[in-house]
This record gives structure tokens, C-alpha cells and sequence, in this order.
């Protein structure tokens, strides 16, 4: 089948050309794996705790071998991903071994947090059938007015290409990131400030009512 290839003839032209294109900016706008809260994510039906967090690396180790995760009781796994902000969700990389082992299909919900497997049966805000690309080299672009407020990311693996379990090396995400507003300091601000009419708030009376 041609449906795993890139067109172009190898990797010299199709790819290439996006892999030499600033390499150092294209690792930087995959840097949004330093905007998890690492110690929250969960990786569900992964065959060794903790394995799910280490597919989160940095661009320049997205081809390394050593820390993959695997499924465990079957080709299914699902990673809750909390942001330490609010991320606009530009495209993902899914990076697994070149057979049959590797992710088939992809499916992506916004901002639900302890996702299980029985949430799973919900409509995706999106949905992707993978190609195999063990180099790291295909970007799946989203809807970005579908994931332009995400602070918390669910990827469900639902199946592979036809092996017994599901092996990732590694998941870029792209996009861009605002730092979590405090909502005490704005509050703080608003009632120790200054004149409402500045804020053009004076409508709102008691200032309370608009804090909550």
C-alpha cells in the first residue's frame, strides 16, 4: 500500500525539506512538553507505571529508543495531560516502531480531566488515522478553534496496526501557551484599586457580584 508513504520519493524531498527547514525553531515550537504538570499525567493501560510520561521529551530526542511506553492488557492506551496554563493546540507527533505495534488511529478530547476508558465512547473533538512514523516526521495539524483553550489534553490510542500491543516512543505537541491567570491577585487588584471607572466596571455594583 502507499498509504504509509510520503510521496516524494524518500526522505531527501517530501520530509526533508520540513526536517532542514530551521531545525532549532521547529524544536521550539514542539516545546510545549515542558508545559505539562509531569507529575500529574496518567497514562492508562500502560504495562509499566510511569512509562507514559517518558514520551515527552524534547525534539532532539524524539527518535531515541530507550524510554517508550507499551499497552498492557490490550492495544489501548489514553493519556490525561494537565498544562500548567492555557495551550492553543497547533499539531501532534506520534512517533512508535515501524510495525505493526505502532498507533493506527488517534483520537483527541479537550479539557477532561481523569478521562477512563469509559468516557471513551464520547464524541473526539478530533480524530486522526495514523500513518507508521517511526522517525518522527508527520505532524497531524488540529482544528485550532477547537483547541485554542486546552488546559487539560486526553489522547486516546484506540487501536494499532494489528499486533497485540501498542508501543509509542514519542508525542510532540505543538502550539502555543499562556501562563495560568491568579485569580486571587486579579481580585486583590480590583478591590484595592483604584477607581472602578478606570476599569470601565463602575456598571457593575457591588464589585463583589462580578468577582464572585
Amino acid at each position: 500500500m502507499s498509504g504509509h508513504g510520503h510521496g516524494h520519493g524518500g526522505h531527501s524531498h517530501g520530509c526533508g525539506c520540513e526536517a532542514e527547514h530551521e531545525p532549532a525553531e521547529r524544536g521550539l515550537e514542539y516545546g510545549l512538553y515542558r508545559r505539562i504538570d509531569i507529575e500529574k499525567l496518567q497514562c492508562l493501560n500502560e504495562s509499566r507505571d510511569g512509562d507514559g510520561k517518558l514520551v515527552f521529551k524534547p525534539w532532539d530526542k524524539r527518535t531515541d529508543r530507550e524510554k517508550f511506553v507499551e499497552s498492557d492488557a490490550d492495544e489501548e492506551l489514553l493519556f490525561n495531560i494537565p498544562f500548567t496554563g492555557s495551550v492553543k493546540l497547533k499539531g501532534i507527533i506520534i512517533a512508535g516502531e515501524d510495525d505493526d505495534s505502532h498507533p493506527a488511529e488517534m483520537r483527541l478530547y479537550k479539557n477532561i480531566p481523569h478521562m477512563s476508558f469509559d468516557d471513551t465512547g464520547r464524541e473526539p473533538e478530533q480524530a486522526f488515522r495514523l500513518n507508521r512514523d517511526p522517525l518522527a516526521e508527520l505532524e497531524y495539524p488540529t482544528k485550532i478553534a477547537r483547541f485554542s483553550n486546552v488546559e487539560h489534553l486526553s489522547i486516546h490510542l484506540s487501536r494499532n496496526f494489528g499486533a497485540e500491543f501498542t508501543r509509542v516512543y514519542y508525542i510532540g505537541l505543538r502550539g502555543e501557551f499562556t501562563e495560568a491567570h491568579r485569580h486571587e491577585v486579579t481580585i486583590c487588584n480590583y478591590e484595592s484599586a483604584a477607581n472602578p471607572a478606570d476599569h470601565k466596571v463602575d456598571t457593575i455594583t457591588p464589585q463583589t457580584h462580578f468577582i464572585s
